[in-house]
């Protein structure tokens, strides 16, 4: 009986031994089930998307060739205060690659903790920006320390999604583009070790351009090359880094993204497909598009960059990306184009096209009611100077500073810094708009017969999200100066007013009829009705600059400055019959008149 159990255990011990891993890497390719498997996938953010639509879209994701799906996690949107999570709706991520498994994709994912991806401040927390001295990215304690809560919980939530636990999760990803930014190898490895220590046990890789491949990678993980240009080339260089592991692209761009005052960027649908021939048709293991779909900087998600001189900046509402998919889900000329590129390439035939209901319209109608902002303001907060708006405890929106300015002649007014665009009001007028992108300092201001009322209006706009510049404070972040009899002095005795924007504070706005003598920046509400819940654009262009609200969703923020003028509007947001719509707008608009398109809005920059 004895050495019959024996035999049992070890002929079940082989069993176990022969059965193959569901996803690894070796021999320098990938492995599905112990067999040769290429990737062929496309970048979507879980939220960019209403959580309704993403079935949808992973369906247009099969549709085009695609058989992997992946998406960054943004740790901001997860962890709102230090220890407090929010993985429902939008941010139920776990769904998303749930969802993503069942419509037969498999599904890389990139937690960082930092990402980019033009989303606030990299996707980092703005908490983090009220800790004394912090440094990110880096081997600071107490930065770490976070991290390390954040990847448990995240551990918690995805990993049994794994494939090694029958899910469709095959690849975790190591920080991101790190050796663009540091060569803190400590850090690196920390990262590594917390994913791990956090549950994820499938392989785990790195994500760099070809120049920062070497600064970027890390043992016990393998590099990929994001890819731009000369592909034998970057490829080249990722092979001589790494000859051992798969030749992989982490990122290949069929578009760009877009910031205001700037033009829209597109790229062609031939460039793309030529890349994508190129790569089909040599050694390459895996591809990603950044991105198959873009989506859209829903509320204030939206980040900045910096140019080569240090300009700031702001990225917009729209993260269309000139991707195959554009903002709405639909297929573009470029999506037929890949498409048909991919099924020169592989022997399944893809599936059908899912149809998608056309765009519609809304007829035009009014914003009726009216409540100024300056004049319903919360309770104010004394404070000797002013500070960010980090500070005070408010992550975005806008902030009002307010002083009391002696009489004086005509001088000058200088803020150090202000993040990101204001306005500066001397008795209730507005006397000079302040606009970090064209660096507006110092700000002239006129003859005062009496004491006078100086307000400073700020709106913070994305934090920098790529490079050396991304700890972005917002508000006020150093100090105000204005001459004195002395000198030029540093502006003290403040009350100051955060407006978050967000629900409470909006719910609590008291409207009435507009009336010509109202005084702007203004919120405007207005209804409308349809018999439909199809998408739609709202057209802005009567508009000049601020937020708009529909039914409590954030649509996101517009700027008659271009590219964009227009701003999705989810028809899974409308409700069948009455639907109301909130409008933030720094100044009062000759006609508060918005319509539904058909279509997205491009016209030339102002800036």
């Amino acid at each position: 009986m004895r050495s019959l159990f024996l035999r049992l255990g070890l002929y079940f011990g082989l069993v176990a031994c022969l059965q193959a891993v569901p996803f690894e890497v070796k021999d320098g390719q990938f492995l599905s089930e112990g067999k040769p498997y290429r990737i062929i996938a496309g970048e979507m953010h879980y939220a960019r998307i209403p959580h309704e639509y993403w079935r949808k879209r992973f369906k247009m994701a099969r549709a085009m060739g695609l058989n992997t799906i992946s998406t960054y996690v943004f740790w901001d949107i997860h962890e709102v205060k230090p220890g407090v999570f929010d993985f429902s709706g939008d941010k139920d991520i776990a769904s998303f690659i749930r969802i993503a498994g069942e419509e037969g994709l498999k599904v890389i994912l990139r937690p960082g903790p930092y990402v980019c991806g033009e989303w606030d401040f990299g996707g980092l927390p703005s908490w983090l920006l009220t800790i004394p001295d912090l440094r990110v990215r880096c081997s600071d304690d107490r930065y770490t320390s976070c991290v390390s809560r954040y990847f448990e919980k995240l551990g918690k939530e995805l990993c049994s999604l794994q494939s090694t636990h029958g899910g469709p999760l095959i690849m975790v990803g190591v920080e991101n583009e790190y050796g663009s930014y540091g060569s803190d190898k400590t850090y690196l490895a920390f990262v590594r070790d917390s994913l791990k220590k956090s549950g994820f046990d499938v392989p785990l890789f790195t994500c760099d351009g070809p120049d920062a491949l070497d600064v970027g990678s890390i043992g016990g993980t393998f590099p990929v090359v994001n890819v731009d240009g000369d592909l034998p080339k970057e490829f080249g260089k990722l092979t001589a880094l790494s000859p051992k592991t798969p030749l992989a692209c982490g990122e290949l761009y069929p578009g760009w993204l877009d910031h205001w005052g700037e033009a829209h960027n597109v790229r062609t649908a031939e460039s793309i497909t030529a890349d994508v021939k190129w790569i089909l048709e040599n050694k390459v293991s895996s591809f990603s598009f950044y991105m198959f779909h873009g989506g859209t900087n829903f509320g204030f998600t939206a980040g900045a960059n910096t140019d080569p001189k240090g300009v700031y900046q702001p990225i917009t509402t729209q993260y269309d990306y000139d991707a195959p998919l554009d903002e709405t889900g639909r297929v573009t000329p470029k999506y037929i184009a890949l498409r048909n590129e991919i099924q020169a390439h592989v022997a399944e035939k893809l599936p059908d096209i899912p149809y998608e209901a056309p765009l519609m319209t809304i007829a035009p109608f009014k914003l009726t009611r009216v409540a100024s902002l300056l004049d319903h303001l919360p309770e104010g907060i004394d404070d000797i100077q002013p500070h960010s708006m980090e500070a005070y405890g408010q992550d975005h929106g806008l902030i009002l500073y307010r002083t009391t300015l002696r009489a004086g002649k005509a001088s000058k007014l200088t803020i150090r810094e202000l993040h990101d665009y204001g306005l500066v009001r001397l008795d209730g007028k507005t006397v000079s708009t302040v606009d970090r992108s064209l660096v507006e300092n110092p700000i002239p201001v006129p003859q005062r017969k009496k004491p006078t009322q100086l307000d400073i209006l700020v709106e913070a706009m994305g934090r920098i999200t790529y490079g050396p510049g991304i700890m972005d404070k917002k508000g006020i972040t150093e100090r105000v100066e204005f001459p004195n009899p002395y000198g030029a002095g540093v502006a003290m005795g403040w009350k100051v007013y955060p407006l978050p924007l967000d629900k409470t504070y909006l719910e609590h706005l008291p409207f009435s009829e507009i009336k010509a003598d109202v005084n702007g920046p203004v919120f405007l509400q207005g209804t409308f009705h349809v018999t439909q819940c199809e998408d739609t654009y709202l057209d802005m262009r009567h508009f000049g600059k601020g937020y708009v609200w529909v039914n409590g969703h954030a649509l996101g923020r517009y700027w008659n400055r271009g590219p964009q003028g227009a701003l999705y509007l989810p028809g899974c947001w409308l409700n069948q019959g009455e639907n109301t719509v909130l409008v933030f707008d720094f100044s009062l608009p000759k006609e508060p008149v918005l319509e539904g398109l058909s279509h997205a809005v491009w016209f030339k920059p102002t800036f």
